[in-house]
């Protein structure tokens, strides 16, 4: 990703540096344009994070990969739990603001390409919260992905992926948007989006929110079985996942 495709990284450098929140717009493939939630989510502490990630982080266990560590919150409370953390943003922005903030080692990384940037078997934990789960793209590249994870991790190795529950909505424009979906084959809740923010703009991307049962459903073809899932609010939920 190059400067002018950083939306995502520009937001967050513009709030770390000068404090003033701008939001990103997201721009999804049927015209629906909505402001994210802003850049301050990023920089949240623990005690502001929904009961699901809490109870997720109380399961960390030796080194920890975080996938799109953002603003590096997540993996700032692993290192002070006294874990070996590394984290991984597709975003150059990201990553300069997570090592400016501490994160002891941070690289640019395309989940998908894990297994080149890492030897196998390095990491026991991984946390794909924040939602994170996402990052799979869509179902049908989801079983790449997660194999890719699986490689990097050892065998007793876990996930901690946040999801949301695409179901848990009344929004008409987001129903809509789930029948369009399942029109043309997709999940209901299988985004195409891009965001933009000043004048950044990301090339389009997939991202992939799903039920519990809809998860379950993307693992089947994977190493990895949902063990335990804690709920959070709005549809929000963390699952371990775990190697079978």
């Amino acid at each position: 990703m190059d400067a002018a495709e950083d939306a995502y990284g520009q937001a967050i450098r513009d709030y770390y540096e000068g404090g003033e929140e701008r939001f990103e717009i997201i721009e999804r493939d049927d015209g629906f344009v909505a402001p994210s939630s802003g850049p301050a989510t990023y920089f949240s502490e623990y005690d502001e994070w929904g009961a699901d990630e809490q109870t997720a982080l109380g399961h960390l266990q030796g080194s920890v990969l975080d996938v799109g560590c953002g603003a590096g919150r997540h993996a700032l409370y692993a290192q002070r739990q006294g874990h070996d953390v590394t984290g991984i943003d597709i975003s150059p922005g990201a990553v300069t603001v997570s090592r400016d903030r501490g994160v002891e080692r941070v690289e640019q990384c395309d989940v998908a390409a894990v297994d080149e940037a890492f030897d196998s078997g390095t990491f026991e934990t991984v946390l794909m919260l924040g939602v994170n789960f996402g990052l799979v793209g869509t179902a049908k590249t989801a079983p790449d992905v997660l194999g890719a994870l699986a490689t990097v991790t050892t065998d007793d190795g876990r996930i901690m992926a946040q999801s949301r529950d695409p179901h848990d909505t009344n929004d008409p424009y987001h129903r809509e948007y789930h029948a369009f979906n399942r029109e043309r084959g997709r999940l209901p809740g299988a985004l195409r989006m891009r965001t933009r923010y000043k004048t950044y703009a990301t090339p389009w991307f997939d991202y992939l929110l799903v039920s519990p049962s809809e998860m379950d459903d993307v693992l089947d073809t994977t190493v990895w079985t949902r063990t335990e899932t804690w709920q959070g609010e709005g549809g929000l939920y963390t699952a371990m996942l775990e190697k079978h």
